[in-house]
């Protein structure tokens, strides 16, 4: 017997509920963007490999992993637009990429006018971290929303097209060949518009360096897409009673 399909504010829950881990993941990498970069890991270099590594991400013949802080949220959006895709379809995780793409230029919109504004002196207690933050987010913001929108819209694509060309079937094919290509599109995007608008720093001076930084933040993403494998079947298993895709391709049937 099949089971009952949830009620539609439980249904409507759900929907909301990843699609505020995927805008607030998407704003908090936004705000935080490159102003800290953090280490992952580090490993010791052989002579060969010490000799062609960059000195910024190194130290003597210790290689550093090192991330944007801000990338530690963005993979959040693309576990977040699977699951919709997976369980909502294609036009409704189209919907949350133009909706979070908008909210952004709100964001940027309202930090803006925070700046315009004058300062009321001896009440404000953070002016200087304000600016800081400012600075760094008005670059940071217009450079991820181009590269975000690009691979965004790449994942979603590439998702539905396995999703289509298996008949529904190989979840985590459509899951990491989506998600692991348009995460190369979004590192190479916004990390090359950020270099040529000068906003990574006085040591980013080279295009060899660049493509460290892209590598290092790509390599990040790449095994958080494996991670997030089971972690995706896991949520599509449990909430396989949500799903309304309408292409009506579901991996899990109701019995």
């Amino acid at each position: 017997m099949a089971s009952s399909k949830p009620s539609l504010d439980k249904r409507d829950a759900l929907f909301l509920s990843l699609a505020g881990v995927f805008l607030t993941s998407l704003v908090l990498g936004n705000v935080i963007g490159t102003t800290k970069f953090v280490t992952l890991f580090s490993i010791e270099l052989p002579d060969w490999l010490r000799a062609i590594t960059p000195s910024i991400v190194r130290n003597d013949s210790i290689y550093i992993m090192s991330v944007p802080v801000g990338v530690l949220a963005y993979p959040f959006t693309f576990l977040a637009t699977d699951l919709i895709s997976e369980l909502f379809g294609r036009k409704k995780a189209q919907l949350v990429v133009w909706v979070g793409f908008f909210m952004n230029f709100f964001m940027l919109l309202v930090m803006s006018v925070g700046h315009w504004l004058p300062n009321t002196g001896g009440v404000s207690g953070g002016l200087p971290l304000f600016e800081g933050v400012y600075e760094f987010m008005v670059g940071n913001t217009i450079a991820s929303m181009i590269a975000y929108l690009t691979a965004q819209t790449v994942d979603v694509r590439l998702f539905h097209f396995w999703k289509n060309l298996t008949g529904g079937k190989h979840l985590w094919l459509r899951n990491n060949a989506s998600t692991m290509f348009s995460q190369l599109v979004d590192s190479t995007a916004i990390l090359t518009i950020l270099y040529l608008a000068g906003n990574l720093g006085d040591n980013v001076n080279s295009v060899a360096t660049l493509i460290i930084l892209i590598i290092n933040s790509y390599l990040f993403k790449f095994f958080f897409a494996l991670f997030d494998t089971p972690l995706f079947y896991l949520g599509v298993k449990y909430l396989k009673h949500y799903d309304e895709d309408p292409s009506g391709y579901s991996l899990y049937k109701n019995a």
